[in-house]
């Protein structure tokens, strides 16, 4: 199962009481306050994680609390402090607070880690308010009370590549040829429903060429607006360095018109609002064994006119994927070196 946004409610701890004591022992006369401090609630704490890669554990979960502080004691004794609760996501999940809208923090890297809800802080004792004048206190403080939110999650991949087209044009066949990701791949429209990554390794041990690639659930007109599957998953290929955009050529495929196909889609990434139709992207004639020649022509005049590079592939005999994989490796190496170049750039 494959969740990719979950609202939560968190509370922290709340802090302990201050305790009001005084000292009783025989040989101690006038033993003074004794009351200690209350203890410091828990926090809740994200945490970005490797090991996950979905937010289901949160959608049945929605609600987390951290333990209180102990209330301080007697003999200047101060309250345990409450345990903390940490909460593991996906590297990639986005956290927005659901009152204000307010992004709090982007976990785009592993084992990052914030402070989602601040536990109260314990309450002082009597033996706090002891001054020369005022020997014997009788004040002391109720814990704080801890922080209480709540959230709403969204995963967005973290992939080098996204594969787009319309559903059925050979996206699955095409992940599961270039990498060890196994999506379900069958003769039908919207085969895959929820997002596949695959990890795509190249070249030998010292100077292996490694990126990750998003097979996005198919594309129809006005997926935007939330026709078939991609107002759900459009989001995924936000954080893509390519696209790769996989168009059907065959006979049998059911649309003649190639280009406007391409157009549709690119329509459509257009209107997302993520500037997505900005992307680099490598445009492929998806199953050119069975291909039509007037298909084909006109995706090249096309593609030339565009000035977007065509890659002819069979995913079933295996034609042109190694050629492809090696123009994606290429192009998001050099996408890598242009993106670290600027942020070398930007620093002061």
């Amino acid at each position: 199962m494959f969740i990719d946004e979950a609202k939560i409610r968190v509370k922290a701890g709340d802090g302990g009481n201050g305790c009001m004591a005084f000292r009783r022992e025989k040989f101690v006369p006038r033993g003074g306050p004794s009351g200690g401090d209350g203890g410091k609630g828990g926090d809740v704490v994200m945490e970005s994680s490797e090991r996950h890669n979905t937010l289901v554990h949160f959608r049945f979960n929605p609600e987390y609390k951290a333990e209180r502080g102990r209330h301080g004691e007697g003999a200047n004794k101060t309250g345990r402090d409450g345990a903390d609760v940490m909460l593991k996501v996906p590297v990639g999940t986005i956290v927005y607070d659901d009152e204000t809208g307010e992004k709090v923090f982007d976990f785009s890297g592993p084992d990052q880690r914030i402070v989602i809800a601040r536990g109260g802080r314990g309450g002082r004792g009597n033996a706090r308010f002891a001054t020369s004048v005022h020997q014997a206190p009788r004040e002391h403080e109720a814990g704080r009370p801890g922080e209480e939110r709540t959230y709403r999650l969204e995963l967005k991949l973290l992939a080098d590549v996204g594969l787009v087209g319309y559903p059925n044009v050979g996206k699955s066949t095409l992940i599961s040829r270039i990498s060890a990701a196994r999506p379900k791949i069958a003769d039908y429209p919207f085969t895959t429903l929820e997002p596949n990554l695959g990890v795509v390794a190249m070249g030998d041990a010292k100077d292996e060429i490694s990126f990750v690639v998003a097979d996005i659930p198919g594309l129809i007109e006005g997926a935007h607006t939330g026709a078939g599957l991609g107002t759900q998953f459009l989001r995924h290929i936000e954080r893509t360095r390519l696209l790769v955009h996989l168009v059907d050529v065959s006979d049998g495929s059911g649309r003649d018109d190639v280009v406007k196909d391409v157009e549709v889609i690119i329509g459509e990434l257009s209107s997302f609002g993520a500037h997505l139709e900005e992307k680099p992207m490598i445009m492929v004639a998806s199953k050119i064994d069975v291909a039509n020649k007037d298909k084909v022509a006109a995706l090249k005049k096309y593609c030339k006119k565009k000035k977007l590079k065509l890659y002819e592939i069979s995913a079933v005999t295996g034609k042109g994927i190694e050629e492809l994989k090696y123009a994606m490796a290429e192009e998001v190496e050099r996408l890598r070196e242009q993106a670290l170049s600027e942020a070398v750039e930007e620093e002061p």
